[in-house]
């Protein structure tokens, strides 16, 4: 199988990075800088290397480098930012700090002929992100890319196959940023392009058949297309050793649990416990209003429910996540900065009573679990449902979270979803659900002063949830779900519809 390496200096895109090479039906393996070598490099046959960015500075003693053996083992090597920096500095090249303009956005760039960027217009977008640059390549290079701040945006040692980047092709925003990658893994890599997602869902299931094979293993299962693909993908391994966990805590949108429970277990045949635990999880979050102690304590108590329920079934050896990647990133990876945690990855315990836990989609992005989803056979309405966060509308109630509340919400949450999918704009917006604020506003309803709650409806557009877009839904269908909202919901005097998009917020308010 042709692979290509992707060498992780602690950069934000290192996981687009070989999400994009996946993209070109590659197989891309992501691997720390410092834990391999060169001699195991050329073992495993790799057709390419790719140096990610970094948030560190080269020149910096204590920064990450690379082997220098790496350069010199016969395989391309494509160095994108710190990447990019770090091959010019091991090389003798000078990498310096910007003295008064540092690049960050989208920045016009110009380049000249070269292998990588065959069949890119001379002039072109791309997106750089930095404050140290490269001013004078290494000997044998020669700068193929400049930009009005940047001397050297772009270099190259065609002979030896070896190039450097400054700026991020792996991002939408350099033009032709998938030009520039599938040059350098087609063209001069040589690769023929033959992986697919089949590959993904046949080599996960062999290995974890090897890997768990007699141990009893527990899911956790919320329904949601993650934990469901993953729950599909670990039943196919090891059968009925995988018993599947569906904890019901109360933050469920409306009929949802009975839903969760008829599809996956009645459907699709898995083994499967419910556990209803809604008083449980409204007694530990009672008063508490901090979202990042929200996730906290939810993502605790589903351990502990896990421990209990294994208590009751026996020892379990394992427990399987529906983990996807930006929920890694957002929880703060390595050096990543944390944004929200995720009750499968920041919200973790310290201490758990289980030998191992397992997240077998770890490494990939929502379309590429949908994708995983549909070669194992899964209904295409489970696979291509709306993402729905773990700890559910208990990070869609700002503020404190009562009961009532939550009644409010799915009621609101329903009717906003029932709109859209009935509208023409129905499935054009990838996740669209409704917030309970914890704003009250004065209204008037039959000549009567009311004083109720402010609901926020929120609809992105996106592919891989790392950004996002609102969507752009027609005024007479908002205006319908207003309507009825504020008609059917009880204590729902307002209704708003957030224009945010991801960055600066996230897809959830909390």
């Amino acid at each position: 199988m042709e692979k290509i390496l992707v060498l992780d200096f602690g950069g934000q895109y290192n996981q687009l990075i070989a999400r994009r090479v996946r993209e070109m039906n590659v197989y891309a393996e992501i691997v720390p800088f410092n834990k391999t070598t060169p001699a195991d490099i050329c073992a495993e046959g790799y057709k390419g290397i790719i140096f990610t960015g970094g948030p560190n500075s080269v020149y910096d003693e204590k920064s990450p480098h690379f082997d220098k053996g790496i350069l010199s083992a016969g395989i391309p090597v494509l160095g994108i930012c710190y990447g990019c920096q770090l091959i010019a500095y091991m090389g003798g090249g000078e990498v310096c700090c910007a003295e008064s303009i540092s690049e960050y956005g989208k920045t016009d760039l110009t380049v000249t002929e070269s292998p990588l960027f065959e069949g890119v217009p001379q002039k072109s977008v791309c997106w750089m992100s930095h404050t140290d640059y490269v001013r004078t390549p290494p000997a044998g290079f020669t700068v193929t890319a400049v930009t009005a701040n940047c001397p050297c945006a772009a270099f190259a040692d065609s002979e030896r196959k070896i190039y450097g980047v400054q700026f991020h092709p792996e991002v939408t925003h350099t033009e032709y940023g998938g030009r520039i990658l599938s040059n350098f893994i087609k063209n001069i890599c040589g690769c023929k392009g033959d992986w697919t997602m089949e590959n993904f869902a046949g080599t996960s299931i062999a290995k974890y058949r090897e890997e768990l094979a007699g141990k009893k293993v527990l899911c956790a299962l919320s329904g949601g297309v993650d934990s469901s693909v993953a729950a599909v993908l670990l039943h196919k391994a090891i059968g009925q050793n995988l018993i599947c966990v569906f904890v019901d805590h109360g933050f469920l949108r409306k009929d949802e649990g009975d839903t969760v429970e008829r599809v996956m277990k009645n459907e699709m045949g898995l083994n499967l416990i419910r556990v209803n635990a809604q008083q449980r999880f409204l007694g530990k979050l009672a008063g508490v209003t901090e979202p990042e102690k929200k996730r906290k304590i939810i993502g605790e108590e589903f351990i502990r429910v896990f421990e209990d329920v294994a208590k009751e079934i026996g020892k379990v050896d394992v427990l399987v996540q529906g983990t996807i990647y930006p929920d890694v990133i957002e929880s703060g990876k390595g050096d990543a900065a944390v944004i929200k945690s995720h009750h499968n990855v920041g919200g973790l315990p310290d201490i758990i009573e289980f030998e191992k836990i397992v997240e077998p989609l770890r490494d990939l992005f929502k379309d590429e679990v949908r994708a995983v989803g549909r070669q194992l056979g899964i209904p295409e309405y489970l696979v291509s449902r709306q993402p729905f966060p773990g700890p559910g509308l208990a990070i869609r109630v700002i503020g404190d979270i009562t009961a009532e509340k939550l009644d409010i919400l799915r009621e609101a949450d329903a009717i906003f979803r029932e709109e859209l999918d009935n509208s023409e704009f129905g499935g054009k917006a990838n996740q669209y659900f409704a917030v309970l604020t914890n704003c009250r506003t004065v209204g008037v309803m039959g000549d009567a002063r009311t004083y109720g709650y402010t609901v926020a409806l929120r609809a992105v557009t996106t592919d891989d949830f790392m950004t996002a877009d609102f969507a752009r839904i027609p005024f007479d269908v908002l205006a319908k779900a207003s309507n009825r909202i504020t008609n059917e919901v009880r204590s729902v005097s307002r209704v708003v519809y957030d224009i945010t998009a991801k960055p600066p917020a996230t897809v959830e308010w909390e």
